[in-house]
């Protein structure tokens, strides 16, 4: 069985990319779940919690580089998922209760990812060099959905917010589809 390593590089440039993804996201969530009560928030935190905590036991089997490609593909794989998903069905509570299930399910290996990160890259230059590519892709993301929101209330009309969230969401998957490409050239398989 071949092992796997990390291309650093390209790591970097799917963590920027995935940083630049949340920050074009984060302000179209509260539009997404507005239609869910309070208490959904509450019982998904529950369950987040009880699922960290069921990741973290099983740290001694995960954390080593194969399964932090997997976890890492399976995430993204589920954002894009919900992000098709709410493209072809719009707004309704049923979307946006599966959005919420799909950002809990990526919450629940936040912990271990920064575990897994921590642990592969090693060195604190690329872990600096990561951070500040995460930093920078988060900035850029919100730089990018301000703009975009302006040019679509200011240019194009668009004043609707639900609308506003809803073409966001093609640029979102243009972002995750960018995404996965550059995680698939972060882990090569070696002899």
């Amino acid at each position: 069985m071949k092992k796997m390593k990390l291309n650093i590089r390209e790591f970097i440039k799917y963590k920027l990319l995935n940083s630049l993804f949340l920050g074009i996201s984060v302000g179209s969530i509260f539009i997404l779940y507005a239609p869910l009560e309070p208490s959904v928030y509450s019982l998904g935190g529950i369950f987040l919690a009880l699922a960290m905590l069921v990741v973290a036991k099983f740290y001694y089997k995960i954390l080593n580089i194969d399964y932090f490609f997997k976890i890492s593909l399976f995430i993204e794989i589920v954002l894009l998922l919900a992000i098709s998903y709410f493209l072809l069905f719009s707004y309704s509570y049923s979307t946006a209760f599966i959005i919420y299930i799909g950002y809990q399910i990526t919450f629940t290996f936040g912990s271990f990812l920064i575990r897994a990160e921590t642990l592969f890259l090693k060195y604190s230059k690329p872990l600096e060099l990561v951070d500040v590519a995460k930093q920078k892709g988060y900035l850029l993301g919100m730089l990018i959905s301000y703009v975009f929101y302006q040019l679509l209330e200011y240019y194009f009309g668009i004043t609707n917010k639900q609308t506003q969230v809803y073409v966001i969401h093609f640029l979102l998957l243009l972002s995750q589809v960018s995404i996965i490409y550059y995680l698939l050239k972060s882990f090569k398989r070696i002899s």
